[in-house]
């Protein structure tokens, strides 16, 4: 069970949003308190007050912020958007939704499905079993698919910054990543300048 808080002035929208969640997150909750998630619209007071609340929950700010900090817990998404985005969006930022039963995401065609440690092209319907740390860099790569993720972000935020971890072993895990999923023309991560990017185009709905 996923324990979602959305916070909306507007009541209508609030419950549409609730009941088009319910239909594609089937174990999703609605709570007033002790989320999991948190979604907020477009309410810049409203977000500030729940992020002091509730410093280590994902939340995904509907809407523009002109001082938006954007971090791994901290999310925005422009109006208008699908709910495809939201609901992506929303799996990748929180854990728990890793192990419900529609933990999925979708990008670039691929579907990735980290409770089986799996990736589908879903061009060619090949299914590729993924290791514990591939997700991670899928996940971490998705959740900043909007910028290019450097080594030490990776270091940090996928191997816990640990020291030991060189930067030829990103190298390793992202090289060995490509050769087993990408084949012929199908690509899924871009690289420039020893960064990475996962590539978002051609999404399926």
């Amino acid at each position: 069970m996923v324990d979602i808080l959305i916070y909306s002035s507007n009541e209508n929208f609030k419950q549409d949003l609730q009941n088009q969640i319910s239909r594609f997150i089937s174990d999703s909750r609605f709570v007033t308190d002790l989320p999991d998630i948190i979604i907020v619209d477009d309410e810049p007071a409203a977000f500030r007050d729940l992020r002091q609340l509730y410093s280590q929950i994902p939340i995904v700010f509907l809407g523009q912020m002109t001082d938006f900090n954007e971090t791994n817990l901290n999310i925005m998404l422009g109006k208008p958007f699908r709910l495809n985005q939201l609901l992506d969006i929303s799996r990748a930022a929180n854990h728990k939704l890793d192990y419900s039963v529609d933990g999925y995401l979708r990008f670039n065609d691929y579907e990735l499905r980290p409770r089986q440690k799996e990736i589908e092209d879903l061009t060619s319907a090949q299914v590729y079993k993924l290791t514990e740390k591939e997700i991670k860099i899928l996940k971490y790569l998705y959740k900043n698919a909007h910028q290019y993720v450097d080594k030490t972000d990776l270091q940090t935020n996928v191997w816990g910054y640990h020291q030991e971890v060189a930067t030829h072993t990103i190298e390793t895990h992202i090289y060995r990543l490509r050769q087993k999923v990408e084949q012929g023309n199908r690509h899924l991560i871009a690289t420039e300048n020893g960064q990475y990017q996962l590539i978002m185009r051609d999404t399926h709905a």
